[in-house]
């Protein structure tokens, strides 16, 4: 129960969280035609939640920058093969190959922490208390989740803030849905461990 309630602190969905709107069938029909006007449409539609995921899976810096550029390099190599007709909408199938890559980076190079939490949205009732709470709360999730593995941060990373489906998410990760499943699962429970382990409200 505890993780379910403080998801939304660490991994707020916002609106570059959410899949944005899906580019009309014409944009989306020229892009796979390898049209560069249309795919700089479809850069500006979907830059902001690939970034989002990337620098959740990654943290800040110029890495993030340059794994989203080769996203939409790939992205633009491999529209013409895309299936508008198929089960996988087109933000899923850009979130599977930046989550592909940001897989790939973190197998590279370890980084010592991750900051998960891009900034706080506080409502305006806020309290200076309540806004320490909540960037306390923030840091412990996200020192938490900066310790999952690679697979289960990445599961973890789609569900919540992207809200992609086990099946969608199993796509991403080249896994069966079922072993999809049991890494999201395993996340949530170390999660929800780490929490009850080491925060306390102040």
């Amino acid at each position: 129960m505890m993780a379910v309630a403080t998801m939304t602190v660490a991994f707020p969905r916002s609106r570059e969280s959410h899949a944005p709107a899906t580019l009309d069938a014409s944009v989306i029909a020229r892009c796979r035609a390898q049209d560069p006007m249309a795919f700089r449409a479809f850069v500006v539609r979907y830059e902001r939640m690939v970034f989002a995921l990337l620098s959740r899976m990654l943290g800040h810096g110029s890495e993030v920058e340059d794994l989203a550029q080769e996203a939409f390099v790939r992205a633009y190599r491999a529209f013409p093969d895309f299936d508008p007709e198929g089960t996988a909408k087109v933000s899923t199938w850009l979130l599977t190959i930046a989550t592909r890559l940001a897989l790939d980076a973190r197998k590279r190079k370890r980084l010592d922490q991750t900051e998960l939490d891009e900034g706080e949205s506080a409502a305006s009732t806020s309290t200076p208390e309540l806004s320490l709470e909540r960037r306390q709360l923030g840091i412990a999730i996200a020192e938490a989740a900066a310790r999952l593995p690679d697979d289960q941060r990445a599961a973890l990373v789609l569900a919540e803030l992207h809200g992609l489906s086990i099946a969608e998410i199993a796509g991403a990760l080249s896994v069966p849905e079922n072993t999809a499943k049991t890494k999201l699962f395993r996340a949530r429970e170390k999660m929800r461990e780490s929490l009850k382990n080491e925060w306390r409200p102040s």
